[in-house]
């Protein structure tokens, strides 16, 4: 028994270190590291050392829980003024996306492999679900407007909770039985309230309990933060609510709170996030089965093109027009559907249950979701160049432990200046940022320096730049416009507001 833990053990922590260290080696080859640890799963399965593992309830129940974490740190580095201008188009993705996306994916799936009705819907419902880690690790690492990835962002962490719905709802229920159609529609759509409701609830107040609460140790803060989306999830479960949205809403509400020792709440997140990916993935890859794999592939080509050439361009173009988002937009949104872990886990639903055709479902997912992902992640950066849609340079708040800030309620942003960029040959003046925020530090050709008023800035710079929190926003947007004008922006109207975009 000591010698079987310790084995464990030691393959955990190697598969852990080989995993962390492969994030890098992912990032330089432009591959994303989810299929790297997909890889270390099936490496050290039955195929490769020969761990033999097919619980798929386990899965299911590991998998569940990995999506709590993984969808509670979305929510918490959610910033509501990037979030509230896209929640419409965003939530019409997540609730009419999902159900046309599902819709269309079962229909081909029934055409093309005569399937059953219930397991051809059962495969749209599966693949409907867009995959929060695989949006926010790949299009974090792009230059994108922030309008774009929020409404990327906020989809990803909200259309799960429909998902799962309704692949529950088929994977029970055979379709044409059970109760009416229009009772399952309000089921659906009470779970969804209920469950976006409890999560407010349970965010506000959390984050009157951690204003006034005084724990003995800053450590104590993180894992408090994080409880609470937990508990967001089991109070809507209990309920017979949507656990997953609650768990976002949640996540929203307090990250976007000025709470004691934010920053360390955010990278402790950002760290137990990881760790769910990694397991997640490397359980997801230990659980298929390599030699059933080959017989997958033409039917995930078949599914994953109906996927990202009709439903998900429709699905977009029926939930962003009423909201006059342009099409290079559309475009871009269409192929950005990344689907990653979530379609997996969720395809453990039919496998634990049972449903008749799941082990083949299983396999195709696996199989469209490592081809799909590694075409659409990779071609993220050239088709947002083609379409025009890049922000040659952005801010973005780092994550680091800066406890002063904290009390200070300020924000430490970094601005590169990229290639192209019109902030080059700018003087730091001419920047004219708000009165409460101010250009820190400069690095440049790897020294750093303190600017003055009249530092010309140059391609490659890379800025730190401290803002209180009345002043963060309006920071962002006038970085945004002079990146866009350069130091003619206010001659062109040019402020950086959603309007200019």
């Amino acid at each position: 028994m000591s010698d079987g833990l310790d084995v464990a053990l030691l393959i955990g922590a190697a598969v852990l270190l080989v995993a962390v260290g492969a994030v890098r080696l992912s990032t330089r080859l432009g591959v994303p590291s989810l299929l790297v640890y997909l890889a270390l799963g099936v490496a050290i399965g039955e195929s490769g050392l020969g761990i033999d593992f097919e619980n798929a309830e386990l899965t299911r129940v590991l998998g569940f829980c990995a999506l709590i974490v993984i969808i509670a740190e979305g929510g918490l580095t959610a910033r509501w003024a990037t979030l509230r201008p896209v929640l419409g188009e965003s939530a019409t993705l997540a609730t009419v996306g999902v159900l046309i996306s599902s819709v269309v994916v079962g229909v081909a799936v029934y055409v093309a492999f005569d399937e059953d009705w219930r397991v051809a819907l059962l495969y749209g419902a599966v693949l409907s679900s867009t995959d929060a880690a695989a949006v926010f690790a790949t299009l974090r690492r792009l230059r994108l407007p922030p309008r774009l990835v929020a409404t990327l962002e906020a989809e990803s962490g909200m259309n799960d909770a429909p998902a799962v719905l309704l692949v529950v709802l088929l994977s029970s229920t055979p379709v044409g039985g059970g109760h009416p159609w229009w009772y399952e529609v309000l089921v659906v759509a009470y779970e969804l309230v209920a469950g976006a409701a409890i999560g407010f609830v349970v965010g506000m107040a959390g984050k009157w309990g951690l204003r006034r609460a005084a724990l003995p140790s800053a450590g104590l803060y993180p894992i408090a933060a994080v409880g609470l989306t937990v508990l967001a999830y089991a109070a809507g479960a209990v309920a017979h609510a949507s656990g997953f949205l609650a768990v976002y809403v949640a996540g929203v509400v307090l990250g976007n709170a000025r709470l004691p020792h934010r920053q360390a709440i955010l990278g402790f997140a950002d760290g137990l996030a990881w760790l769910a990916q990694i397991g997640l993935f490397v359980l997801l890859g230990l659980l298929a089965s390599p030699e059933r794999l080959d017989e997958a592939v033409l039917p995930a080509i078949v599914a994953g093109l109906a996927l990202v050439l009709l439903a998900r361009p429709l699905s977009v173009v029926v939930s962003a027009t009423p909201f006059r988002v342009g099409l290079r937009d559309q475009a871009f949104l269409s192929w950005a559907g990344l689907r990653g872990a979530v379609p997996i886990v969720l395809a453990t639903v039919p496998l634990s249950a049972q449903v008749p055709g799941a082990t083949r479902l299983f396999d195709v997912v696996f199989v469209l979701v490592v081809i799909f992902t590694l075409v659409q992640a990779s071609t993220l950066g050239p088709v947002a160049r083609l379409l025009g849609i890049t922000a040659p340079a952005e801010a973005a708040e780092i994550r680091v432990e800066t406890a002063p800030l904290d009390r200070m309620q300020a924000d430490l942003l970094q601005l590169e200046v990229p290639p192209g960029s019109r902030l080059a040959g700018v003087h730091l003046d001419e920047l004219r940022l708000p009165v409460g925020a101010a250009v820190t530090l400069v690095l440049r050709d790897g020294v750093g320096f303190v600017p003055r008023p009249d530092t010309r800035l140059k391609v490659g710079d890379s800025l730190l730049i401290v803002a209180t929190a009345q002043v963060r926003d309006a920071t962002e947007r006038r970085l945004r416009a002079v990146s866009r004008r350069g130091r003619l922006a206010r001659w062109f109207s040019e402020y950086g507001d959603d309007r200019d975009a």
